[in-house]
C-alpha cells in the first residue's frame, strides 16, 4: 500500500527474524535511506540521544525463538548504531532512566539491567543513567495537553537531536507500545519530575506521552518488528511471541506508530472501549486531535513491504471488566475536579505531599510519592472507586489540564456508560 503526502515518512521492509547482522543491517537501511527530513536533522546534530527500548533485570529477559520477546534485539541495536555512524558525524549516548534500578526491584545499577551493554560497548557509545540528576524543567511547546511542564534528564534536552528505537507489542493498560510509549522510558522520577505511577495514570498516560512527545520529537523512529509481542508489555504467557519479520521506520513518531499499529492489524484511529484500547484513550488519536502527528494512512507516504497481521493476532489483554473500567474512568474524572475546586484547603494540610484521593478524602500522603502499596489495596472497599494521584503544590507549577477530565467525562455521559 502506498499514498503520497509531503508531512510524513514511514517505511516498513520485510526482515527475517533469523536474520544475520548483515541482513538486518541492509534492511534497516532500506528503510532509513528515503526518511530525507531525518537524516537532514540527524547530520546537522552535534549530539545524538538514542533511547532502545532495552531496560530489563538481565535474569529475566524473555526470549522468543532465540530474539527477545519484549525489548529491542542486538541485530537491530548494532543496524542503527552502524547507520548512524556511518551518515552523522554527532556524538552517540545511549539515554534511560531505567524502572528497575529506580524501584529497586532486582537492578543496582545499568549493569544489572541495561540488556544492550555489550552492543553500545562494541560501538563505543555511552549510556546517561536518567535514575541520577541533573534534571531540568521543561515547558511543552504550545502549553501541553495535561501538564504545561515535565521534569526531564539533562543529557536528553541538551541532545541535538533523539532517535527512538522501539519494539512491536501490545501492551494492557495503553493497546500498544510503539515509538512514543518508548521515551516515557526517559522520565525521571526524582524532583523537579515524578514517581513513573504519577504519569502511568489512568485518563492522564495518552496526553503525557503526547506532551513528552512533543517535547522530545524524535528525528528518527525506528521500530523492532521482526519478532512482537501480543498481550502485555510485561506479559510472561509463552505463546504470545509474534514472527512477523520486519523493520518499521519513519521521520515522526505519531506517523511512525500509526503504521505499526495498522501493521498489527489495529485501526490505529480507534478509541476508548475499541480493542486494543480497553483501559484508556488511543495515544495517536490523542495526538492527531491536538495537532501532533495523524493517524489517517492517506496522510502518510507509506510503503510497505508487510501486509497488516490478520486480526486477533495482535491484542492487548483485558485485566478488568468493563463495567469497572468505566467506573474507574469516570470517577477518576470526579476525583481530579473534586481536587481543583478543594486546592486550597487540601494545601493546607498537604503541601509538599503526593496524595491518593478517593471520593473526597485523602486515604495516603507522603513526601517522595513513591508508592509501596498497591492502589488496589489502598482503594478499600471501593475497589472500583478510582484514586487520584497529586502533587500538592499551592502553586500549581505544573499547570494539570484539568478541562481533560471535564471533556472525558462528557464523552462517558454521549456514550451513555
Amino acid at each position: 500500500m502506498k499514498t503520497t503526502s509531503q508531512d510524513y515518512k514511514v517505511r516498513a521492509v520485510h526482515c527475517d527474524y533469523q536474520s544475520e547482522d548483515e541482513g538486518v543491517y541492509e534492511a534497516l537501511k532500506r528503510a532509513t535511506t528515503p526518511l530525507a527530513t531525518s537524516w537532514a536533522k540527524l547530520r546537522a546534530a552535534k549530539t545524538i540521544a538514542i533511547k532502545f527500548n532495552q531496560d530489563w533485570v538481565l535474569e529475566r529477559v524473555i526470549y522468543y525463538k532465540g530474539q527477545r520477546r519484549q525489548l529491542v534485539c542486538d541485530s537491530v541495536a548494532r543496524a542503527v548504531l552502524r547507520l548512524l555512524r556511518e551518515k552523522t558525524s554527532a556524538q552517540l549516548f545511549c539515554v534511560d532512566a531505567g524502572y528497575y534500578i529506580m524501584y529497586k526491584d532486582g537492578a543496582e545499577s545499568p549493569a544489572d539491567s541495561t540488556t544492550l551493554d555489550a552492543v553500545l560497548r562494541e560501538f563505543d557509545v555511552p549510556y546517561i543513567d536518567g535514575t541520577q540528576p541533573p534534571y531540568t524543567v521543561v515547558s511543552v511547546p504550545g502549553g501541553g495537553t495535561m501538564f504545561e511542564q515535565y521534569g526531564m534528564m539533562d543529557g536528553v534536552i541538551e541532545a541535538d537531536a533523539v532517535v527512538s528505537v522501539a519494539k512491536m507489542k501490545n501492551h494492557s493498560y495503553m493497546g500498544i507500545t510503539g515509538c512514543l510509549k518508548n521515551l516515557f522510558g526517559l522520565m525521571p522520577t526524582a524532583m523537579p519530575g515524578r514517581p513513573r505511577h504519577y504519569y502511568h495514570h489512568l485518563v492522564r498516560m495518552p496526553y503525557i506521552l503526547t506532551d513528552i512527545g512533543r517535547i522530545l520529537n524524535p528525528a528518527l523512529n525506528i521500530v523492532d518488528a521482526l519478532i512482537g509481542q501480543a498481550s502485555s508489555e510485561w506479559g510472561k504467557e509463552p505463546d504470545i511471541g509474534r514472527e512477523v519479520n520486519g523493520l518499521i521506520a519513519g521521520d515522526h513518531v505519531i506517523a511512525t506508530d500509526t503504521v505499526m499499529a495498522y501493521l498489527m492489524g489495529h485501526d490505529p484511529a480507534a478509541d476508548w472501549l475499541t480493542p486494543p484500547f480497553h483501559r484508556d484513550r488511543n495515544v495517536l488519536t490523542v495526538a492527531a486531535e491536538s495537532g501532533f502527528g495523524t493517524v489517517r494512512l492517506d496522510e502518510i507516504d507509506m510503503a510497505s513491504e508487510l501486509a497488516p497481521q490478520p486480526e486477533g493476532t495482535f491484542f492487548a489483554c483485558e485485566w478488568d471488566d468493563r463495567e469497572t473500567i468505566i467506573t474507574w474512568r469516570r470517577t477518576m474524572c470526579e476525583q481530579a475536579l473534586y481536587y481543583r475546586d478543594h486546592a486550597r484547603d487540601l494545601a493546607a494540610r498537604h503541601a509538599g505531599e503526593f496524595i491518593l484521593l478517593q471520593d473526597g478524602e485523602v486515604k495516603w500522603h507522603d513526601k517522595d510519592g513513591m508508592l509501596r502499596v498497591s492502589r488496589r489495596q489502598l482503594a478499600g472497599a471501593h475497589h472500583d472507586h478510582a484514586m487520584f494521584f497529586k502533587y500538592v503544590d499551592p502553586e500549581e507549577q505544573e499547570r494539570e489540564h484539568y478541562e481533560v477530565y471535564e471533556q472525558a467525562l462528557a464523552k462517558i455521559r454521549e456514550l451513555g456508560l
